[in-house]
C-alpha cells in the first residue's frame, strides 16, 4: 500500500520544526517588546554581569488590561486578583524555584522546577543569563467547549540559565488573568531526558479533589486534603482550595516530543511531584531515531482564580498553538444518538437495529448516530476483524439510509487498526470515500512518547481527510482542541459506563476534567437504573454540565420516550455554547452551570446528598433585553398519573417569569438536580422550545 504524502513528509515536518526552534534558542531569548521589555542593567555605569549575578528573583505578572471578552463582574480580570509569579534562584544550590500567590494569599509556595538530561543535571548548580519579556495577544475561533470566541491576553518571561559545564536551560513563564504556567525549553544537543525536578508544592490544609492515576483517566475523584492523600500517583489534573483561591494543576500542548506526565506524592507531605510515563524522553524530536533537536516541554500550567473563574477558564487552551486546520467548515459539533449502552454487541453487527437507531436520531432532529464497536468484526469471531470489511460491509448502505434522512454517522475504530501508517492508509480514505463523518478511536492507554507520537501521525491525517475525532480510552485534552480543532470531544473521564460512579464525582467533574476541554462523559442513560448514582432530573441536567462537542447521549429511544420532558429537553439542548457561567458550585456537593447559545441560557445543576430546597442565584446570566426572564425547568416529581406537565410519577416541569438577579428556589431528591432554559420574556411568549 502505498503511503501518503502527507505521510511521507512527516520527518521533513519534525526537522523543519526542530532547525526553527534551533534558531530562537541560538538567538538567545525571544525579543521584548519595546513597551515591556526588562533592563538588563540597573545604569550604564554598572557591569552587567555582576548584576546579573545580583539577580535572584523575578515576578511575573498578568498585563493589566483584560481580554475584551471578559466581563467587567469577572473578579480575576482586575490586576488585583489575577496571579502573579515568582521566579528564585537559590544563590548557594543554584537550584530555581517558582511560587504563584494571588491578591497577596499564597496559591503554590516556592516549588522546584528543573530537570535533568542523559548530559548535564538541569535542576541545580545553575547561574542567570538574561531574562526578556512580551506580552501575547491572540484571538481565535473554537469549534466546540465552553466558549467559542476567544482572546488570549499574557505576560511571557524567558528567563535564560546556565550551569558551570555551560549546559542551558531557559524557563519560559506565562501569567494570565486566569493561570500561570512554566515550560523548559534546551538547545540541541542537550540529550534526553531522564526526570523532571518540577513539583507543586501546596498547603498541607488546602483541600484537593484526586483521581488515582489511570492509564485511561477513567478513575473517580475522591477528596482529601493536599497532605493526607495516600501515597501513590494521581491524574494530572489535580484541584486544590488554596488560601489564593482554587487551583487546578493541569498540562498543555503535549506531543510526541515528550512523554505524558502524572503526579506523585507521599501521604504527609504536600509536594506534588511530576513524574514521565517514559524512563528516558528522546530529546525534541517527535520521529524516533531523528537527529537530537531542540527540545520544547509541554507547559505545567495552574489555572486559578475563585471557583467561577477556574470553571469558566480556557487557559490550557490559550496556551495551545494556533489551529493547524485550515478549512474548518467541515466540521460541525451536534448531539450523537449513541448506541453501545443502549444495544451492545447486538446492535453494532446489525444493519436493521442501526437503521432503527438513524430512524430514531431523525425523528429527534439530532444530526448524528453513532455506530459502536463489532460493526467490522467476523459474526463468529468477536474482537478479530473481517478481513474483507473494506469490500463486503453494511456500512455504505447505512450511512445512504441515515444521510436521506438528515443524519450522519460516526464509526467506532480500535487504535489497533489505525497504528501503521499502512493501515491509516486503507483505513481514513475508505471511511472518507463511504461519507463517514467522526470516527471514535479507542484503546490508546498509554501517554508514553510512543503513543503520543501515534497522535502526531493521527491527527493531521484524520484532519485532510474530513474526519471528526472523539478519542476513548485517551489521554486528556492538554490544549489539542485548539490545535487540531477536529477533536470534538475525549473520554479520559470516569463517565456513564462506569457501575461505581458516586454522586460526589458527578459533582466534581465541572471543576476538574471538564475545565481543561471537551469530555465525553455519555449522559442520557436512563436506562441504566441501579447502575447510576443520580436522579432523572440531575440525569437530564448533565447535558448542559458536562460540555462535550460530540454529546454522545447513552439511552434507550425507549427510555427517552418514556421521559418526553427530558426527551425534548435534548432536543432543544446545543453542544457549542456562546458563553458558560458557573452559578453556584461546592466540589463533591453541588454543581449548578449556566452556558448560552444566542439569546438563551440552559442550565444544568447536579447535588450530592440528602433531599432539600437549593437556592440558585441567577444574577450571573445578567439582564434580560426585555427586564424578565422566562424560565422553565425540570425537577423531579411527586409519583402518580396526575402529576401536572410533567413525565408521570417521574419528571415536572415549571415555568415561571422572573426578573434578572433572581434566586432559583428548586426541590431536589436524594443526589438529585435539574435541568432549565432562561429565555428573555415578552407578552405571549409561554415557552423557551424553538
Amino acid at each position: 500500500m502505498a503511503v501518503p504524502l502527507r505521510t511521507a513528509l512527516a520527518p521533513l515536518r519534525t526537522l523543519l520544526g526542530a532547525a526553527l526552534a534551533a534558531t530562537l534558542l541560538a538567538a538567545g531569548p525571544l525579543t521584548a517588546g519595546p513597551a515591556h521589555a526588562q533592563a538588563q542593567a540597573q545604569g550604564p555605569s554598572q557591569d552587567q554581569d555582576q548584576v546579573r549575578a545580583r539577580d535572584t528573583a523575578w515576578n511575573i505578572s498578568a498585563p493589566r488590561s483584560a481580554p475584551r471578552s471578559t466581563p467587567a463582574s469577572t473578579p480575576a480580570s482586575t490586576p488585583a486578583s489575577a496571579p502573579r509569579a515568582r521566579v528564585s534562584l537559590d544563590p548557594a544550590t543554584g537550584a530555581l524555584s517558582l511560587a504563584v500567590s494571588r491578591g497577596g494569599r499564597g496559591v503554590l509556595a516556592p516549588s522546584p522546577v528543573g530537570l535533568v538530561t542523559e548530559r548535564a543535571d538541569l535542576s541545580q548548580g545553575l547561574r542567570f543569563l538574561r531574562r526578556a519579556d512580551r506580552t501575547v495577544r491572540e484571538a481565535y475561533r473554537a469549534t466546540s467547549g465552553k466558549r467559542l470566541e476567544r482572546r488570549v491576553l499574557m505576560t511571557e518571561s524567558r528567563l535564560a540559565f546556565a550551569t558551570a559545564g555551560g549546559a542551558r536551560i531557559d524557563l519560559v513563564v506565562r501569567a494570565a488573568a486566569d493561570g500561570v504556567a512554566y515550560r523548559y525549553a534546551l538547545p540541541a544537543g542537550s540529550g534526553d531526558v531522564v526526570r523532571e525536578a518540577s513539583a507543586f508544592r501546596m498547603a498541607p490544609e488546602d483541600r484537593a479533589w484526586l483521581g488515582a492515576y489511570r492509564a485511561d483517566n477513567e478513575g473517580p475523584f475522591v477528596p482529601y486534603t493536599a497532605a493526607t492523600a495516600p501515597t501513590g500517583t494521581y491524574s494530572y489534573q489535580a484541584l486544590f482550595e488554596t488560601n489564593g483561591g482554587y487551583a487546578l494543576l493541569a498540562e498543555s500542548h503535549l506531543t510526541g516530543a515528550y512523554s505524558g506526565a502524572r503526579l506523585t506524592h507521599e501521604q504527609g507531605s504536600a509536594t506534588y511531584g511530576i513524574t514521565l510515563a517514559d524512563d528516558r524522553v528522546e530529546s525534541g524530536t517527535e520521529v524516533p531515531g531523528a537527529p537530537d533537536a531542540p527540545l520544547i516541554t509541554p507547559w505545567r500550567a495552574l489555572v486559578t482564580g475563585d471557583l467561577a473563574t477556574v470553571t469558566r477558564s480556557t487557559f490550557t487552551d490559550d496556551l495551545a498553538p494556533a489551529s493547524r486546520v485550515a478549512d474548518r467548515s467541515w466540521i460541525r459539533p451536534g448531539t450523537v444518538l449513541w448506541t453501545w449502552l443502549a444495544g451492545g454487541r447486538t446492535a453494532g453487527q446489525s444493519l436493521a437495529a442501526q437503521r432503527a437507531y438513524v430512524d430514531y436520531a431523525a425523528e429527534r432532529g439530532w444530526p448524528y448516530e453513532a455506530v459502536d464497536a463489532g460493526w467490522y468484526y467476523r459474526k463468529d469471531a468477536w474482537g478479530t476483524a473481517d478481513p474483507d470489511w473494506a469490500t463486503t460491509s453494511w456500512m455504505p448502505e447505512l450511512v445512504r439510509y441515515a444521510r436521506a434522512k438528515g443524519v450522519e454517522i460516526i464509526v467506532w475504530v480500535h487504535q489497533s487498526e489505525l497504528d501503521t501508517p499502512e493501515k491509516r492508509a486503507l483505513w481514513l480514505p475508505t471511511l472518507e470515500r463511504w461519507g463517514i463523518k467522526g470516527v471514535k478511536i479507542d484503546f490508546m492507554d498509554s501517554e508514553a512518547q510512543s503513543m503520543l507520537r501515534w497522535y502526531d501521525a493521527i491527527l493531521p491525517e484524520t484532519a485532510a481527510h474530513h474526519l471528526m475525532v472523539d478519542f476513548h480510552g485517551s489521554t486528556l485534552p492538554k490544549g489539542i482542541q485548539r490545535t487540531w480543532p477536529h477533536v470534538m470531544t475525549l473520554e479520559g473521564v470516569g463517565g456513564e459506563e462506569k457501575r461505581t460512579n458516586t454522586a460526589a464525582h458527578l459533582t466534581t467533574l465541572p471543576f476538574t476534567r471538564n475545565v481543561i476541554g471537551s469530555m465525553d462523559f455519555t449522559p442520557g442513560g436512563f436506562h441504566r437504573v441501579g447502575l447510576r448514582p443520580n436522579s432523572d432530573a440531575a440525569e437530564t441536567g448533565l447535558a448542559v454540565l458536562y460540555e462535550s462537542g460530540l454529546q454522545m447521549l447513552a439511552g434507550t429511544p425507549e427510555s427517552y420516550d418514556e421521559r418526553p420532558l427530558a426527551r425534548a429537553f435534548f432536543e432543544q439542548t446545543p453542544v457549542a455554547w456562546d458563553d458558560t457561567r458557573l452559578l453556584a458550585g461546592d466540589p463533591g456537593r453541588e454543581a449548578v452551570l449556566a452556558r448560552r447559545d444566542g439569546d438563551r441560557w440552559f442550565l444544568g445543576g447536579v447535588y450530592a446528598g440528602e433531599a432539600r430546597t437549593a437556592a440558585v442565584p441567577l444574577g450571573a446570566l445578567g439582564s434580560s433585553p426585555t427586564g424578565r426572564w422566562l424560565l422553565e425547568t425540570i425537577t423531579d416529581g411527586a409519583a402518580g398519573p396526575d402529576t401536572p406537565d410533567g413525565d408521570p410519577g417521574a419528571l415536572v416541569r415549571k415555568t415561571r417569569v422572573i426578573p434578572g438577579g433572581a434566586t432559583l428556589t428548586v426541590g431536589l431528591a436524594e443526589n438529585g438536580g435539574f435541568a432549565a432554559i432562561a429565555c428573555p420574556w415578552r407578552p405571549g411568549i409561554t415557552t423557551c422550545h424553538r
